[in-house]
């Protein structure tokens, strides 16, 4: 499994976006172990990829976090981590698009 930052967090976790909040935890936990470092000692990617499945798991599996990756995506989290979640709906009204484009780039290229 090869994962990149791109990648959708449904993908990551190989689930529709449709997937209810028990196949999200379900999916998880079968990817967690299969992906574990210290089931996959001889694999290098093991780690990145297990940090990529927590990383899914904790967005996906809070209902907020969620919420806004749905309807935002990752430029959604960017603005919540840094504006917190109670503003994210804000930021998207309010915003000029010239700026959220820049906003994005700034915060989500690296």
């Amino acid at each position: 499994m090869q994962t990149g930052q791109n990648d959708s967090l449904y993908e990551i976790l190989q689930l529709s976006k449709t997937a209810t909040d028990e196949e999200i935890k379900k999916q998880y936990r079968i990817l967690a172990l299969r992906y574990h470092p210290d089931k996959n000692p001889n694999d290098p990617n093991a780690t990145e990829t297990f940090k990529e499945i927590n990383r899914a798991h904790a967005i996906l599996g809070e209902p907020s976090k969620r919420r806004i990756y749905d309807k935002y995506g990752n430029l959604g989290l960017a603005v919540a981590e840094r504006c917190g979640e109670e503003n994210v709906d804000k930021y998207f009204v309010q915003t000029p698009v010239w700026l959220k484009i820049e906003l994005h780039l700034r915060w989500t290229v690296r």
